[in-house]
């Protein structure tokens, strides 16, 4: 039925706003600011979170192909380097710079992805639900991937590392500290080296970003119809469940990309006059003053292959290991994301929360005039007939800010 009074889009706008919170909250999206910080929050304090298990998958993907290997499984690799290393600088080894790149990244991730999936699924443009998520996943993370790699790249190397003048592990590089192993590596090898691995990285990531959140999207409809009452909020038993399935299906089936990322990452840097294609020290680990150990008879201190791309990667373990060359490391890869997935979206969704009742409430600093949110039905009157107020410019709960 439509109405023909003139003021309709008004009461109908007004009636929308005066919804109970139990009910906005399935109807009206949270303003981009709020999304925004709930992702970077919830996105940094998830992979602070799972650090430990990341620096396992690196160890195992990245250590040398011999045998026997120094790293046999997810619970013997966790047992041995916090044996030998230690917690600080050996299962949390590089969290400098993955927290430093997890902020910025997980803040702009999240609100590109929900400015591309409204735009996408607005009833001018009409797009499936499905396709949109997916376009939004992906999207997202090309935008995150500018700040994210460099982190990424560093905090690989510095995994793989471990502590400084690591006798337990020979892996090419002896990086004082973060910054320190910044500067050599844009000293020696360039700064398109912080860049080492990015088309893998995106091919890894893409993909793993679409279907995660196309995989959560789609969990938290299933559970709203048929794990909870209409109109109420999900259990934290739903969020979580629906995050850790979304991350760890999407994180086996990327398993094969990640794999290739993390060799390419860490892979020395081949010099130009050696005709072979054998890899030596890198000058960025050199000029570290790599401590010089004898490696073990089955440990040699470099990885003799060169990969040469992505491409190359895949290949050549799937030619010399098969198939479990290519998903090595799957059980902490899928350990890892389902559960800083889970950690990720319920932090997430708890923030915004804890937003949307400060708004509300009109609770500083999302408060307008004391006891009155700025979104109230009386801002959005003075906002749609072009007065002067409050409202005028600023947007509500389900408009853009």
């Amino acid at each position: 039925m439509t109405l023909s009074s003139p003021n309709a889009h008004l009461i109908t706008t007004i009636n929308d706003i005066m919804l109970t919170p139990q009910e906005t909250q399935h109807t009206v999206p949270p303003p981009y600011l709020d999304v925004c910080i709930a992702g970077g929050i919830g996105g940094s304090m998830a992979d602070f979170i799972m650090h430990s298990v990341d620096t396992v998958k690196t160890r195992l993907q990245g250590q040398p192909h011999v045998t026997p290997l120094k790293y046999e499984n997810m619970m013997q690799t966790f047992r041995t380097i916090l044996r030998e290393e230690g917690i600080s600088r050996g299962l949390y080894s590089g969290i400098t710079p993955a927290i430093s790149g997890s902020i910025p990244a997980t803040t702009l991730y999240f609100g590109t992805y929900e400015l591309t999936k409204r735009t996408l699924t607005a009833k001018e443009v009409g797009c499936p639900d499905t396709i949109a998520h997916l376009a939004a996943g992906s999207i997202g993370d090309v935008a995150a991937s500018i700040v994210y790699v460099p982190s990424e790249v560093i905090k690989t190397r510095m995994q793989l590392q471990g502590r400084y003048n690591n006798p337990h592990f020979i892996s090419g590089y002896n990086y004082r500290n973060t910054w320190h192993a910044a500067k050599m590596i844009v000293k020696y090898d360039g700064f398109g080296s912080l860049y080492h691995g990015y088309k893998a990285t995106l091919l890894r990531d893409v993909p793993f970003s679409a279907l995660q959140f196309a995989f959560y999207e789609k969990f938290k409809q299933l559970a709203l119809v048929h794990w909870v009452t209409p109109g109420d909020p999900l259990t934290l038993g739903a969020e979580l469940a629906c995050g850790s399935f979304a991350g760890g299906i999407a994180g086996a089936m990327t398993t094969p990309l990640d794999v290739v990322k993390t060799l390419l990452q860490t892979q020395q840097k081949r010099k130009k006059s050696s005709s072979s294609k054998h890899s030596s020290i890198p000058s960025s680990a050199a000029s570290s003053k790599p401590i010089m150990t004898s490696p073990s008879p089955t440990q040699p201190p470099t990885q003799t292959k060169y990969y040469t791309g992505i491409l190359d990667g895949l290949l050549w373990n799937y030619r010399h290991q098969g198939l479990g060359g290519l998903f090595r490391g799957i059980g902490p890869r899928v350990f890892w994301t389902s559960l800083q997935s889970a950690a990720m979206f319920v932090i997430y969704e708890q923030v915004l929360r804890v937003q949307d009742e400060a708004r509300t409430s009109g609770t500083w600093p999302y408060g307008g005039e004391r006891g009155r949110p700025w979104w109230s039905a009386r801002d959005v009157a003075e906002a749609i007939e072009g007065r002067e107020g409050k409202g005028d410019g600023r947007g509500w709960r389900g408009g853009v800010l």
